[in-house]
């Protein structure tokens, strides 16, 4: 029988998780979840991780496994989800992944390539020449260092700007050049499920949903954390809004107003980002009858394929 992932992906707020758990109910398999900050123990309110209750109706991986303090990314979720899978594998035909982190998602289908950690040191380093210096002169090294990489990247992200130079300085070579951008091939069947709605719709969920996570504590959550405020785990909407408020820079009404106006702006990226992928089918999150048959349908297809 071939082993089959299934992805069900899309913005935040859309609904995955509800949906996650029916689908995961239906085949009787467990979930992994692909979410880059629900992995953190320590950020459960700002990040919508699940109810308790919802986590004992199925088995989840990868919630609340790290720490904010350990040195985790897309690499390290490639190949710790990889190994997750191969066990599950043994006691599982079908798996179901849901999450909405880009990057992460690609990793664990695409792969990426094998670059040496960084040493925390200079990534310290260069993080404090951003705060100090401003993006413009970073830019401006990245050009002298790799000049392709200079002429393709967003260059108002500092992130990008940022692991591109830590990977130049480190190796003495281009950070372009050691791209090899090449698809590895997974050993299971992949099917990615994409939800999304009228954006309308969305964005009222997405506020509703910041408004349930200052009932339910954010503030308090994100108080006992601004001590690691500078950790890059904690760069992240509805912690960074918060830090500012506790800096005195803004009031706790307009941070609430930037996360809402933040998650709708990373809502949109999502989308666009996935919308670039030709494999995902697109359903509406009440469309659970008609996913479910789909992924019948497809599962029974890749059987019949794999006994030719």
């Amino acid at each position: 029988m071939p082993k089959s992932l299934i992805i069900l992906l899309g913005p935040t707020g859309v609904g995955k998780t509800d949906l996650s758990i029916d689908i995961a109910r239906y085949f009787r398999t467990e979930i992994i979840s692909c979410d880059s900050r629900q992995i953190y123990k320590e950020m459960m309110i700002g990040t919508a991780v699940p109810d308790r209750q919802t986590l004992e109706i199925i088995p989840h991986h990868f919630i609340r496994s790290h720490s904010i303090h350990d040195q985790f990314n897309a690499r390290k979720f490639e190949i710790e989800v990889l190994e997750r899978l191969e066990s599950l594998f043994q006691i599982r035909d079908i798996v179901l992944m849901t999450g909405g982190s880009m990057l992460y998602i690609e990793a664990l289908c695409k792969g990426l390539d094998d670059f040496p950690d960084v040493d925390p040191e200079l990534r310290q380093e260069l993080m404090n020449r951003l705060e100090k210096e401003g993006i413009a002169q970073l830019q401006n090294e990245l050009l002298e260092l790799d000049p392709t990489y200079h002429s393709e990247v967003d260059l108002q992200n500092p992130k990008r700007i940022l692991h591109a130079l830590e990977i130049c300085l480190m190796t003495g070579q281009p950070y372009s050049e050691l791209r090899t951008n090449q698809t590895r091939i997974r050993p299971f069947n992949i099917l990615k499920i994409g939800l999304n709605c009228d954006r309308e719709v969305l964005y009222e969920r997405i506020n509703q949903r910041v408004d349930k996570m200052f009932e339910d504590g954010l503030e308090k959550e994100v108080n006992h954390l601004q001590p690691f405020s500078q950790l890059n785990s904690l760069n992240t909407v509805g912690y960074r809004e918060l830090f500012e408020y506790f800096d005195g820079k803004i009031t706790l009404k307009q941070a609430k107003e930037k996360i809402k106006a933040n998650s709708r702006k990373y809502a949109r990226k999502q989308l666009t980002w996935f919308r670039r992928d030709p494999e995902i089918t697109w359903f509406t999150p009440v469309m659970k009858d008609e996913i479910i048959a789909f992924i019948s349908e497809q599962l029974t297809l890749d059987r019949s394929l794999h006994q030719i």
